[in-house]
Parts: C-alpha cells; sequence; structure tokens
C-alpha cells in the first residue's frame, strides 16, 4: 500500500495512518477509499491525488 499526495496541496494520505476523522479506517489502501472522500485539508476530490 503506498502513499499518495494530492496535487492542489500537497497532503500525503498514508494508509497506514488512513483519515479516521473522515471514516477512514487505518490500513485501508488508497483504492478502497470511497469514491465520494475528498482531501481533509483542501478539498481535492479523490481524483486529484497521484500516487507518491
Amino acid at each position: 500500500m503506498g502513499k499518495y499526495v494530492c496535487g492542489p496541496c500537497g497532503y500525503v494520505y498514508d494508509p497506514e495512518l488512513g483519515d479516521p476523522d473522515n471514516g477512514v479506517e487505518p490500513g485501508t489502501a488508497f483504492f478502497d477509499i470511497p469514491d465520494d472522500w475528498a482531501c481533509p485539508v483542501c478539498g481535492a476530490p479523490k481524483d486529484m491525488f497521484e500516487a507518491e
């Protein structure tokens, strides 16, 4: 499971940490995050992220 970076703001999604504040449990692969999830920093949609 690799990390993914938000293009607009640089936030790094780390699957080991997840995004529990927004309903994504630690250990969740990026591709398993719901499509309506957005960057917790800038609100960019999931498709604006790129593999690190």
